[in-house]
């Protein structure tokens, strides 16, 4: 007897009960279509945190002022304000790895055009902000270092801004806005950028030159912090390096005092998000594979039963020429069969919850091939392994005890 003498046989079989043998399957169809599910879930969340993560500009690094010690107390990002414009400057100059830096001041108030208004920030820039970023204007142009020199009222917005004041979706270019009762002439729309990886609005924002919010909106000569960017995604580290060692040596820092100042690196910020949503891939993955252990033991039982109701017929068969290992393989196709056919049902299942998850939830979701072929291919797995004990029960009956089995 070859293996495709016995599908038909192992059919029948099956469809002599098909109530049963759909109740048993429907373990495995949904552990299968958990899984798929589940890790579509996961990658997503996956995939948009390296997309939020590149949004913010794949070889920026942050360079906050704090983590300094004063009174036995240890401050955190942003408890001094020591940086200066001409730190940013030296920065862009002497570090060899740093292919831009700029200076970054924060104004957070409401800005006003006709009879619309928007709280949001304004933040204060070099015009290599947008190389930083990686942030391209759909419309209009980006600030330039004559508006930096010469403080001009200028301003790039947000695309939520522009929603916001500009309802009527007219183009807000070569308009005046007003932020603190000072007009602003509108000379350009960021693309939009989305959502950062920190939960944050990327544009909801404005940006103006840095000696503009400095002097005109915030009236002061500190630094928030520094954007900068690595020639090259292989170079943040040693720009990172090279940033640290021009800070110590500008701020007079001796090497055994704590930086006054900490550095932050895309790099590592991607590691850590990617690192976090994998394990939580992993987590939704082996909650939903629960279902699979327990469709195969729903196979397991309803193989025994059939062996037990089946016994006078494997005794005949055993009696007519049909070997133990007939027997054994055609109790395990049976199984197999049934593992499978729930696993054909159980992918299509999960196709379709992640698309209405998608759909209604809005939830980012990534059905990956991989995921399809390792839940069908663990559900024949399972179907092995549950249909193997009760197949070798089969096998072993006594052919004259079978043959008197009422």
């Amino acid at each position: 007897m070859n293996f495709l003498a016995i599908l038909p046989v192992a059919w029948r079989a099956l469809m002599r009960h098909k109530m049963r043998s759909t109740l048993t399957t429907l373990g495995i169809i949904i552990g299968v279509g958990s899984v798929i599910a589940m890790v579509a879930i996961g990658s997503g969340a996956r995939t948009m945190i390296e997309q939020q993560v590149a949004s913010l500009g794949a070889n920026t690094l942050m360079v906050f002022p704090g983590s300094v010690s004063s009174g036995g107390l240890r401050g955190g990002l942003g408890s001094s304000t020591r940086f200066t414009e001409a730190d940013a400057k030296a920065i862009a100059d002497e570090c060899p790895s740093v292919a831009g830096c700029t200076p970054f001041v924060s104004y957070y108030g409401r800005a006003i055009f006709g009879n619309q208004n928007w709280p949001t920030r304004v933040g204060g820039v070099y015009p290599s902000y947008a190389d930083v970023r990686d942030w391209a204007v759909s419309s209009g142009k980006f600030i330039t270092e004559a508006d930096v020199e010469k403080g001009t009222k200028v301003c790039v917005l947000g695309q939520t801004v522009v929603d916001n004041l500009f309802p009527d979706g007219s183009d807000p270019v070569g308009t005046f806005i007003r932020i603190r009762n000072i007009p602003f002439r509108v000379i350009g729309v960021l693309e939009p950028k989305g959502q950062s990886p920190f939960g944050s609005d990327q544009d909801d924002q404005i940006i103006a030159p840095f000696t503009t919010v400095q002097r005109r909106l915030l009236n002061s000569t500190y630094v928030s912090f520094f954007m900068c960017s690595a020639t090259t995604p292989e170079n943040i580290y040693t720009a990172q390096d090279e940033i640290a060692a021009l800070l110590k040596q500008r701020h007079k820092l001796a090497p055994d005092q704590d930086d006054a100042f900490t550095i932050r690196n895309q790099a590592d910020l991607l590691k850590a998000q990617t690192e976090s949503s994998g394990v939580m891939q992993m987590l939704l993955g082996a909650i939903a594979s629960i279902s699979l252990l327990v469709g195969g033991i729903g196979i397991m039982n309803i193989m025994l039963v059939s062996v037990t109701e089946r016994t006078r017929e494997i005794g005949i068969r055993m009696a007519v020429g049909a070997k133990a290992r007939h027997i054994l393989m055609q109790f395990l196709v049976e199984a197999v069969v049934l593992s499978l056919g729930g696993g054909l049902l159980g992918v299509a299942l999960g196709i379709g919850t992640t698309e209405l998850i998608a759909y209604l939830l809005s939830w980012p979701t990534l059905v990956s091939t991989t995921s399809i072929v390792g839940a069908f291919g663990a559900a024949g797995l399972v179907g092995i392994f549950f249909g193997f004990y009760p197949a070798t029960k089969a096998a072993n009956l006594d052919p004259i005890d079978a043959l008197r089995y009422e």
